[in-house]
């Protein structure tokens, strides 16, 4: 899930001012062209991975023949600052955006059509297309994307004698069976969080059960609700997990305190480093063994924005195709711990790095959180995380509490 804004925002990142290149015209806004159309400014919330970015950034500049100056803005800060640029014209070359944002920034006009730079997507998953598109035209494209997995503790649940959970009963038994009170361990553990955070961790369940987040108050959609608040009431998931972030529950995965979770390969580098933790993962748990996992997308999409300067446009779609070409997506992956988004780079991917391989399998099918509801998608989010907390504080049932937030969902 936007991983790198996600960590940022919840850590309680502030909006920073970085100097950018890109306030002035003479750095990829309305400026001209001339020797300066060699150099763009390329603008990320890559912060916590500057380094590792710059690295990837330079060797693009190097293959298309320009300059680049990047700046690495705050996570919770770029939607706000790039409208602001939008609004005085000073946006930089390339602008990278967390996928679910592309279409409210694309209906500012700010966003040029990566058709003009002959870039289509072409060979990546389904929802990377969708994710970067809106109203049927692409705007983005993410070399790599993400999503989220079923962690167990290896040997956990070999001295349990349990197989990793396939389908929600399996799922049940075993965190029911894996739970051990008297070692402050709980079988199961996610994030219910109140915050986007939680409906992006609740979506696999609500999606795979056939929820539609146009109308949250379904059969379906109680029937997910109904699985967690399950988990929870019958002693398998700690209460607290209402107000864990996914940092917690990893937290709580690496202390021993969980023997499964849900998270994603951004939680890697923190996993290896655990002394003693055997550890590995498996696709989200379905209805039934029938049913193939539905979880949502998670990525940045690079776009080209509309800066006026059509020389320094073409470039830039030219770099953008450079960070999403078969050669460069194993380096971004090998710089940012995510996965590539062309299926074929993203399958040979897998034998070299068999920790992501349950991801690379869930993205096949993953959805763009955007896809359905485009701009509106924020206030189905908020419902569904608001129904979740409704029923695992115990103010209402499942379906009553779905019922109570569809009424938010307007």
């Amino acid at each position: 899930m936007n991983t790198q804004r996600l960590v940022a925002a919840l850590a309680g990142a502030t909006i920073l001012s970085l100097g950018l290149a890109a306030c002035s015209s003479s750095a990829g806004g309305s400026g001209g062209s001339g020797a300066g159309s060699k150099a763009l400014t390329v603008e990320d919330y890559y912060q916590g991975n500057a380094t590792g970015y710059d690295a990837i950034y330079a060797e693009c500049a190097k293959q298309v023949g320009v300059t680049v100056k990047a700046s690495h803005v705050a996570g919770a800060g770029l939607v706000s600052k790039v409208l602001q640029q939008a609004s005085s014209k000073t946006l930089p070359d390339v602008l990278m955006l967390d996928n679910p944002d592309v279409q409210q920034i694309a209906a500012t006009g700010a966003l040029s059509p990566l058709s003009a730079y002959g870039l289509d997507g072409k060979g990546s998953v389904p929802a990377v297309v969708a994710a970067g598109s809106s109203k049927g035209t692409l705007y983005g494209l993410a070399p790599v994307v993400n999503s989220i997995a079923l962690y167990y503790n290896v040997d956990q649940l070999k001295a349990a004698g349990i197989t990793p959970p396939k389908t929600w009963d399996e799922l049940r038994a075993a965190a029911k069976k894996l739970t051990d009170k008297s070692k402050g361990r709980y079988g199961f553990a996610m994030s219910n969080i109140n915050t986007y955070e939680g409906t992006w961790q609740f979506l696999p369940f609500f999606w795979t059960a056939g929820g539609d987040e146009k109308n949250i108050d379904t059969p379906e959609a109680a029937k997910a609700l109904q699985l967690v608040n399950d988990l929870q009431n019958d002693g398998s998931m700690s209460k607290s997990s209402i107000t864990w972030a996914q940092s917690d529950v990893n937290n709580q995965f690496i202390a021993g305190k969980a023997a499964m979770m849900i998270n994603g390969p951004w939680q890697l580098p923190a996993l290896n480093a655990a002394k003693g933790l055997h550890f590995a993962s498996v696709p989200i748990p379905t209805p039934d063994s029938s049913t193939s996992i539905v979880s949502p997308l998670g990525g940045e999409t690079y776009t080209v924005p509309n800066t006026g300067d059509k020389a320094k446009m073409a470039l830039a779609g030219k770099f953008v195709g450079c960070l999403n070409s078969a050669a460069m997506q194993p380096k971004v992956a090998a710089a940012s711990g995510n996965v590539p988004s062309n299926e074929v780079v993203a399958a040979a991917w897998a034998k070299t790095h068999p920790q992501v391989a349950s991801v690379i399998d869930t993205v096949k099918t993953a959805r763009a959180r955007t896809a359905e509801l485009g701009e509106k998608w924020p206030t189905a989010a908020t419902a569904i995380y608001t129904a979740v907390q409704l029923a695992l504080t115990g103010k209402a049932t499942p379906a009553d509490a779905l019922q109570q937030a569809q009424a938010q969902n307007k």
